[in-house]
Parts: C-alpha cells; structure tokens; sequence
C-alpha cells in the first residue's frame, strides 16, 4: 500500500487537467496487479485538498475506450488512499430536454459494454456487490448543490447507459437505447461497479455534447470535441465548488460494500 496521499480522485479527460489549478503537484507511478494505468497520477493541492487526478485515455487521448485499463486505474486509486472519485465526463443526449452543454449527475446505469474485465473477483472468494444504487447518493448530493450554487442547467437525475466503442451508434440502437436511458457514452462500465468494489464512492459529472443519432444529425467527433472544448471552464468552476464541500467523514453505503456481499 502506497502511503495515503489523497482522499479525493478526479477520472476524466487530459483536458480537466489544467496546471495552474493545482499546486505542490507530484507525479506518482504505481505498478498493479493489473498492469499500469492509464497514465501517471498527478497528486497536488486543489482548493485546499489533496486531489489525485488520472486522464482515463492517457496523455494525448491515445486509449480508446475499450483499451482503458480500468482495474489498474482504480486499483492505483485505491493504493493512494482515494476514497471518492469524480469523473467529469463527455455523454451523448438520448433525451430533447437534455441540450448540449447542459449537465447531468446520473442516479442509475446500464452497461452494454462486451468485452473488459469487469470484476476484480475473478477467483478464490467471490463475492456479489449491490449496485442497486451505483452512484454514491452523498457524493451526488454534493455535486448537484456545487452545480446549483453556480446556476449551471444541471439535471439532478438520471440514467447513464454505456456502450462498448469506440464507434458511435447506429440510429435503430439509438433508438433503442432511449426507451431506457437518457445520456449515453463509452467509459462508465466496468469503471462504477469496479469503484463499489473497491469501496470507494463514485459520482459522475456528465456534460451533454451531443444529441445522439436518434435526432436528425448524426453526432461526430469533432462535434463533441468543440462542445467540450467550449465548456471547460464551466467543469473546472464546478470541481472547484465541488471539491471543498465534500465531507471528511462518509456517511453513505459505499464505504461499506463488502460487508454483506462475499460468500
């Protein structure tokens, strides 16, 4: 076990990471079980906490989604001494009322995701975690207040659904994808249940880019890169809200997954 050096862990986009944001920063290489992660971990001071913060595509965005290396990812997160991760992250729109720009904090999740490792109990004892609430409700709560207080459109509910990548859909999964969920990307699963594993709270930060193919113009890269790109700043005044209200003590479900659940 590493030495705890952060309590907090921020999984998103080369692009949250800004610098200037953080001070008394270190770069802290850690070898898993599982491989390497997605990169070095960058572990310095933001708005008065010890945050550790990892691009889940790598530097320079050079991981697809389905060669992200979840396991080793939140495995380095929890040798760090992380106990809460926040993912900022891209989605598509499945739903007219969610436009781009505006931000969800999903309540529930669906994985359509085929083939990663999904588990860190792969043998020996095994063991059932509830994901019956996948996101961490205090975490939530945080993150919803945070987006309020800065008057951004936030949608304080909804359900994140999956898909394996890299490609986007086609317009009859769209489709059918929105009878059951309202934003859509590529890197929630196995990342969400592998947190609960761990016993680390998770909540995700999700800003619309894009309608989805279900509306008349099918949704490109580019088109999300720029939405993105437009919307940063908005992201990183809501970590900085975000990150000084998170309580020291949790209070919630997470901290305690493995309790019931092993056989």
């Amino acid at each position: 076990m590493v030495e705890d050096k952060a309590k907090i862990g921020i999984i998103g986009g080369s692009g949250m990471y800004d610098p200037e944001l953080f001070t008394e920063c270190e770069t802290v290489k850690i070898a898993t079980p599982y491989g390497l992660p997605s990169a070095p971990i960058v572990v310095g001071t933001f708005v008065g906490k010890r945050v550790a913060f990892l691009p889940r595509h790598g530097h320079g965005h050079t991981l697809p989604p389905h060669k992200v290396p979840y396991r080793a990812n939140i495995w380095a997160m929890k040798e760090l001494g992380v106990k809460r991760i926040i993912s900022p992250c891209a989605v598509g729109s499945l739903k007219d009322e969610l436009a781009p720009k505006h931000f969800v904090i999903p309540d529930q999740f669906i994985d359509f995701s085929k083939s990663r490792d999904y588990t860190f109990f792969d043998g020996g004892r095994t063991y059932h975690v509830s994901l019956a609430d996948p996101f961490c409700k205090e975490l939530r709560q945080v993150c919803i207040e945070a987006a309020k207080s800065l008057k951004l459109k936030v949608h304080g509910t909804g359900t994140y659904l999956c898909i394996e990548g890299p490609r986007f859909s086609t317009r009859a999964e769209s489709r059918m994808y929105r009878q059951f969920a309202d934003i859509i990307a590529m890197t929630g699963g196995p990342e969400i249940a592998l947190a609960r594993e761990a016993e680390i709270c998770y909540a995700s930060v999700a800003m619309v880019t894009d309608y989805d193919v279900y509306a008349d113009k099918p949704v490109d890269a580019r088109e999300v890169e720029e939405t993105m790109a437009s919307n940063i700043k908005n992201v990183q005044a809501l970590l900085k809200k975000i990150i000084p209200k998170i309580p020291d003590k949790r209070e919630c479900e997470c901290k305690d997954a493995l309790k019931f659940a092993g056989l």
